[in-house]
C-alpha cells in the first residue's frame, strides 16, 4: 500500500506545480559509501582494498553501497574531499568509511556538520572538536605496519635476497610508512642472524622522500631503476599507485623483483615475490559488523583499534608468494611468534622519517639512505 501512494505522489508531483522535484526511488540510496584517497579506486592498494572489504560486506549483508571518488585525482584538496562526503551523504551514506591520512581536515569538518552520520577513518587517528574532545561519530582503524614489514624483510633473506630495497615514494613522514619501513629493516636483521650471516652481508636501500606523492612518477622510475641496475636484487614498493614506477623499473632490468604492500598485488606482476599486507578487507568487515551490530557506541565511538597480527590484520599472502626456499611452515612459525608476543617488532621511529641515525644500529643489515 505503502508502494503504491508513493507512485501515486511522484506522478501527482510530476503533473503539477512540484514537476521539479525528484521522486528518489529506494534504490537510489546507498548506505555504506566508500570515499577514497589520492589516486584511483583500483590502485592495487588501499584505496582497492578498503573497497573491496567493503563491498564484499555488503553484499554479504544485503546492504545497498557505493564509492566516491574526490575530484582532480592525486592533486584532490580538502575541499574536493568534503564535497565527495557531502554527496555520498546526499545519498543516504548512514556509514562513511575513507582510508588515508590526507581524509583527516575533510572527515571533521563534515563529521562535526552531520553528527547523525557514523565515520570510519582507516589508517588514521581520533579525530577531536575544538576543544579537543573525541568527535563520537568517528572511529578509527590503525595497523601495526611494522610487523608485516617485519615479516616481508626476514622472508626477503631467509629466500636468499642480500641487497634490498625499500622505497615509500613520496611518502616523506607518513608514519604508517615509517612502520613498514622499519619493520623491514628489523625482520631483514634477524634473519641475518638467524642465518649467522656475517656483518655488512645483507644492504638495504633505503628512501622514504622521492617525488611529490606515492603516485607513479618518472622520477621514482628513474631512482628505482639505477637501484636495479647497480644490484639491488628486490625493492619493497610501499605506497598506492606507486606500485607502477617500481614495476617498470623491474621490468627493463631481468632479474629483479617487488615486494608490494597493503593488499596481495601478486596478481599484478610475476615479479612480485610477497606482499607486506594489511587485513583492510578484514578490519572493515569488523568495524561494520560492530556498527551493524549496535556496538557503535561501546565499541568505536571517538576511538581507535590497533590491528594486528593477533587480529589477522597483518601478514604476508603465503599461499600466493613466489619464495623459493622459505616455506610456508618456516612463515606460520614466525608470524605465530608474532601473534603470542614472542617477537614484538619495534614501532617506535621518529617524526623525521629521512633522519638516518634511527637505522644505524644494526649488527648485519647496512641501511645505506637515499
Amino acid at each position: 500500500m505503502k508502494k503504491v501512494l508513493s507512485l501515486v505522489l511522484c506522478v501527482a508531483m510530476l503533473l503539477g506545480t512540484m514537476a521539479l522535484v525528484s521522486c528518489k526511488k529506494e534504490a537510489d540510496t546507498y548506505e555504506i559509501a566508500v570515499v577514497t584517497d589520492v589516486g584511483q579506486l583500483m590502485d592495487k592498494g588501499f584505496n582497492q582494498g578498503t573497497w573491496e572489504g567493503a563491498e564484499a560486506y555488503a553484499k554479504a549483508n544485503g546492504k545497498t553501497y557505493k564509492y566516491y571518488q574526490p575530484a582532480n585525482g592525486s592533486d584532490a584538496t580538502d575541499n574536493d574531499r568534503i564535497a565527495a562526503m557531502r554527496q555520498a551523504i546526499t545519498n543516504g551514506a548512514k556509514i562513511i568509511i575513507a582510508p588515508g591520512f590526507l581524509q583527516a581536515t575533510a572527515m571533521t569538518t563534515v563529521a562535526k556538520e552531520h553528527p547523525e552520520v557514523k565515520f570510519v577513518f582507516i589508517d588514521g587517528w581520533t579525530l577531536t572538536d575544538e576543544n579537543n574532545n573525541p568527535l563520537s561519530n568517528v572511529t578509527a582503524v590503525v595497523y601495526k605496519e611494522q610487523e608485516s614489514g617485519y615479516l616481508a624483510g626476514y622472508a626477503a633473506v631467509m629466500d636468499g635476497y642480500r641487497k634490498l630495497g625499500y622505497t615509500g615514494g613520496g611518502g616523506g613522514t607518513n608514519p604508517a610508512c615509517n612502520r613498514f619501513g622499519y619493520g623491514f629493516v628489523q625482520g631483514a636483521e634477524a634473519a641475518a642472524k638467524a642465518l649467522d650471516l656475517e656483518a655488512g652481508s645483507v644492504t638495504v636501500k633505503y628512501s622514504y622522500q622521492h617525488g611529490a606523492s606515492f603516485s607513479a612518477s618518472p622520477e621514482l622510475q628513474t631512482q628505482i631503476n639505477g637501484w636495479y641496475s647497480a644490484g639491488t636484487e628486490v625493492v619493497f614498493a610501499c605506497g598506492g599507485s606507486m606500485f607502477e614506477s617500481v614495476k617498470s623499473a623491474a621490468e627493463a632490468n631481468p632479474g629483479s623483483k617487488i615486494i608490494g604492500v597493503d593488499v596481495d598485488q601478486s596478481y599484478a606482476s610475476e615479479l612480485v615475490i610477497t606482499s607486506a599486507v594489511k587485513g583492510l578487507k578484514e578490519s572493515v568487515a569488523k568495524v561494520l559488523d560492530q556498527y551493524y551490530a549496535g556496538k557503535w557506541d561501546s565499541e568505536l565511538a571517538g576511538k581507535t583499534q590497533n590491528l594486528g597480527a593477533s587480529d589477522d590484520a597483518t601478514g604476508l599472502p603465503i599461499a600466493t608468494s613466489r619464495f623459493e626456499n622459505f616455506t610456508a611452515a618456516q612463515y606460520n612459525e614466525l608470524l605465530g611468534k608474532i601473534k603470542n608476543g614472542t617477537i614484538v617488532p619495534d614501532a617506535t621511529v621518529p617524526a623525521d622519517a629521512n633522519d638516518a641515525d634511527w637505522l644505524k644500529n644494526f649488527d648485519i643489515v647496512v641501511v645505506d639512505f637515499e
